[in-house]
Parts: C-alpha cells; structure tokens; sequence
C-alpha cells in the first residue's frame, strides 16, 4: 500500500522543543553552551541605528551649501540635545542672529558642503532576546544568538495572533464544548494563560485584556468577531505583531468548534504550570504555527527517544483542512492505494475518514492534516 506523510498539528505530551534567538543584526550573545536558562534569561542584545532627520541648513540660514561649516557651532559625531543650538549666522554688528536648534536628541551624523544639509541621528535603540522556553543552551551562533532546548508538552493551533508571551496555565472551562464568554473571566486570570473550550465571544476576548490575561487558548472564534476586536481584516501574511493586549491562539478553526479532547486533556494536565506561548501564523512558504510550550523539569533530551515521521495509516487522528469539512477530526479508517476521480475531474489518492459523530467520508488525501503525537 502506498504511504502518504502529511504533516499536521503537534499535540504532545512529552517531546524535544528546540528553539533558535537570533538577534535583528550582530550584536553580543550572552551564554554559553550547557547553559541552563529561565525564559525570561536575555541571550543576547545589540543596539539598531537610530532614525535619521534631514535638516537644510542653508535654505534655513540663507547662505550657499559650501559656507555652511562656517556657522556650525557642532562637528560630525557631536552629541547634540534637543533644542540646543547647533548652527547659527553671525548677524549684523553682532545683532539680529539666526538661530538654528536641533529637532531630536541624538548626534550629528553628516555636515553636507555639496547640499548644504546636514544629517541628525537619533540614539540607538537598545535591543535585546531572551531564552523565550526554559532550557538549556545546546548551540551559539557567534555574534546572532542561541538555540534553546527543552523537553516540553506541545500543543499547537492551527490559527493565532499576538506574539511571545509567557505565564501560568489556568483551564477556566468544564469541557471542551465549552465557550468562553464575560461571565467565566474576572481579575484573578491576569497574568494567566487560559485554556478555553468551543469558542470565544469578542466581548469575552475585549474582558480578557482588560484583567491583564496573558494568553488564550480555544477551539475557535467568529471571524466577524476577529475582525472587530483587531480593527482590520486579517491578510495572508505572517500574524504575531499585533498589539491587542493579548495572544490568542485558535486550535481549530473560525466558528463554533470545540477544543479537541485531546489537546483539551493534555492542556488541562498542566494547569499551574508555567507555559511559552507565541501566536505567530504562516500559512503560506515556511509554515508557521502558533504554539504553548510548558517546559517539563528534570528531563533530559538526551534521555528522550524521538519519533520519526511516518506514513500516514488507519487509526491516525487526522483534522480536515479544507471545505466543506474543514476543521472536522476524524480517524482514518481506510487508504485505498489507487487513485480516484474526484469532482473536479482529476485523479488524486483518497482516504476515508470516521468523524466523531460517526460519519464516515471519502476525501483527497491532500484535505487532511496529521495531528501529530
């Protein structure tokens, strides 16, 4: 029978998570290999250039470009303060000045002879990365940054938005049919990541912030309700740079679908543990998938037997990615080896999928996703 791999969401209790900090540009790494690390360790740091500002010295002070080194009171790398002043004309008999100020804090960068401007800089701006996952140090790229290892429980959605963020795991639903609405959310959930149930009502996401919740985890959401909380409609580019207050991570998809048992169950588990979650979602080349990562004390990776992939076969727990299905599980029941016609004409392999409810159907093999142990 022929095998099909096709890669889907890690839900698993106990495996290596491995992650790489690199800084925007060089800079200083911090650690050492063997290194045992908090989260909230900074790894490395560096400074990015400060903006710039262009200010037309001549046009200001009425001369040619080439006269104005003449009337700078600051040379090339001179610190300079707001307001101060930096250029000025000689007057009339020592009257009737003109003054010119700087717009920013920073320093001259360029004295321009040919275009009479010169160039401002503002100060640096200082940036830094921390382990993101407790772990250990397992490589140091010189200069970049580090990569992080841990074994960990690892969960991933299958949509989120909001960046990294860090907290203590707190399930505030019964089931995982459950939604999340105002009522269940109070002041005890800041600084909390919450596991969730079937859905998450805007009003609920829009409390959320307001008590401070780190993150929330849930089976889905309204897109119309995304779409309102966030002010915008939601692209195809990479998510995680939204400011909202909050990262959100979707498990299964837009609408009303609970959290898988699974997932539910393996979340539950860990409550009062201390989790890394990232909302960031690529959907197109070089997938990327939001996560919650709760690192698990005392196990070593090298201790750790790790699977590798493998064919896609009868029993697997599958989700269905497309319509008019998507977001449904299932277990595949049976992988015919040769290719069927499907409606649109072409010949592709087919599985058949049993659903939770019972249902059994025959789709594309392409439509489905792992979820992976």
């Amino acid at each position: 029978m022929a095998h099909a791999y096709t890669p889907g969401l890690k839900v698993s209790e106990k495996t290596i998570v491995r992650k790489e900090r690199r800084l925007p540009l060089k800079g200083k790494v911090l650690v050492n290999v063997g290194d045992i690390l908090e989260a909230n360790t900074i790894v490395a740091k560096t400074e990015l250039p400060g903006n710039v500002q262009t200010l037309n010295l001549a046009g200001k002070l009425g001369v040619l470009p080439g006269e104005i080194k003449d009337y700078m009171l600051k040379k090339e790398g001179d610190p300079v303060e707001k307001d101060e002043v930096i250029a000025e004309s000689k007057g009339m008999f020592g009257l009737f000045k003109s003054q010119i100020k700087s717009p920013i804090k920073g320093s001259i960068e360029t004295i321009s002879g040919i275009t009479g401007q010169i160039i401002l800089r503002e100060p640096p701006i200082p940036v830094q990365i921390d382990a993101y996952i407790d772990g250990k140090v397992v490589e140091v790229f010189e200069n970049e940054g580090v990569a992080v290892e841990a074994v960990a429980t690892f969960v991933q959605g299958i949509f989120g938005i909001g960046g990294e963020t860090k907290g203590i795991i707190k399930r505030i639903v019964d089931k995982p049919s459950d939604p999340v609405t105002p009522d269940v959310i109070d002041e005890s959930l800041k600084d909390r990541i919450c596991i969730g149930g079937s859905i998450v009502t805007k009003e609920a996401l829009n409390k959320a912030v307001k008590v401070g919740m780190k993150a929330l985890v849930v089976g889905g959401i309204d897109d119309y309700d995304l779409k309102n909380f966030l002010g915008y409609e939601i692209g195809v580019a990479i998510t995680g740079q939204e400011r909202k207050g909050i990262t959100l991570i979707i498990t299964e998809g837009f609408g009303k679908m609970s959290m898988s048992q699974k997932a539910f169950s393996l979340l539950s588990s860990v409550e009062g543990k201390k989790a890394s979650v990232n909302g960031a979602t690529q959907i197109r080349a070089g997938v990327m998938r939001p996560e919650v990562i709760i690192p698990i004390k005392g196990e070593s990776a090298e201790n750790l037997e790790v699977k590798a992939p493998k064919g896609l076969e009868a029993g697997d727990l599958i989700r269905i990615i497309r319509e008019p299905y998507f977001g449904l599980i299932g277990k595949v029941i049976e992988l015919p080896p040769e290719l069927q016609v499907i409606e649109t004409g072409a010949k592709v392999r087919v599985l058949t999928v049993q659903t939770e409810d019972g249902k059994q159907i025959t789709l594309p093999r392409a439509n489905v996703e792992l979820i992976e142990e």
